[in-house]
């Protein structure tokens, strides 16, 4: 049978060459059981940020990167993109790095996940794993020494330090969750790893409102299982940190962060990754201490990836 003539530009294109068109627009989610205790004037959302092509909110931050150092001319052909990464971020530039034509390495900590290694590995990515003790400031000192060695046979994308990396998110993310919020969002909260989520969005939400409360969310202790989280009292800070921008910071635990993990997945039907389901144990007690006041609150939050890169951890059988 034959297949049936079709008018080329009625179909919408997207190429690899411009796979950043795919990237942003992610929808808000809302909750049901877990906020079912909490007056109806207290509301929860989080954008669902693995519904970007490579699977991350990370994608916001290597494709804004990728593009201000090609347009600099930092990034030519025949140089490789050189950084370090505790995973997602690496996979963006991986997805981003094969549609574009540029080759990557990455320095990643020996203990993440082995999803994230096979991914690097099907995009054809050259790792260097660093010392799993270390964390990720292990890999940011073995990518500096390779960058400071050969300067001209890398681009050094250094996220950490970047501030395409923030500018990301108050161009895309603080934008959409201001329109997607018709402008009632009174409370943003996010983890830091590097920083640029809550650094750009809150920024930006910031010069809409100064009313609107920032609320950074790290580890509770320098030895922790938050996978791209930072401790920043015991870690390397990162250079586009500003610890000034939030209005409060509050420290999670690992384990708690582990039962919420479950509890998303099996309350709600959102099978997410271990920064998301942080970033829920912290939202959720902004939102209990506001309900308590008898206040009203529109709080957002990030959701950075789904559980697909985690399934082999042990705590989903607990």
């Amino acid at each position: 049978m034959a297949l049936p003539q079709l008018d080329i530009h009625t179909i919408s294109q997207v190429d690899a060459s411009s796979i950043d068109s795919l990237i942003g627009n992610t929808p808000l989610l809302g909750f049901r059981k877990l906020t079912a205790h909490l007056p109806e004037n207290v509301r929860i959302y989080a954008k669902a940020e693995w519904m970007n092509p490579g699977g991350s909110v990370k994608d916001r931050a290597a494709s804004n990167i990728v593009r201000e150092a090609i347009r600099s001319g930092a990034l030519t052909h025949d140089k490789i993109l050189l950084d370090s990464t505790s995973g997602n971020t690496g996979i963006a530039y991986a997805m981003i790095g094969a549609a574009k034509g540029y080759r990557v390495k990455l320095f990643l900590p020996g203990n993440v996940s082995p999803e994230r290694t096979a991914i690097l590995t099907a995009y054809g990515v050259d790792i260097v794993y660093t010392d799993p003790l270390e964390g990720s400031d292990g890999a940011i000192r073995g990518v500096r020494a390779l960058a400071a060695a050969e300067p001209d046979k890398y681009f050094y994308a250094d996220q950490y330090n970047n501030a395409a990396n923030w500018q990301a998110h108050y161009n895309t993310t603080g934008v959409e969750i201001w329109k997607q919020t018709h402008g009632s969002v009174t409370h943003f909260v996010a983890g830091l790893g590097t920083s640029g989520t809550l650094m750009g969005t809150g920024r930006r939400l910031k010069d809409y409102d100064a009313k609107v409360q920032v609320i950074s969310l790290q580890p509770d202790s320098p030895f922790h299982g938050l996978e791209g989280w930072k401790h920043m009292q015991s870690a390397i800070k990162p250079g586009i940190y500003d610890e000034f921008l939030a209005d409060r910071d509050i420290g999670i635990s690992t384990e708690a962060t582990y039962v919420m993990a479950r509890r998303l997945a099996r309350d709600e039907g959102y099978l997410v990754g271990i920064s998301a389901a942080a970033a829920m144990v912290g939202t959720l007690q902004v939102a209990e201490e506001i309900a308590a006041r008898g206040e009203e609150a529109v709080i957002v939050t990030l959701f950075p990836d789904n559980a697909y890169k985690y399934l082999s951890e042990s705590f989903w059988k607990q």
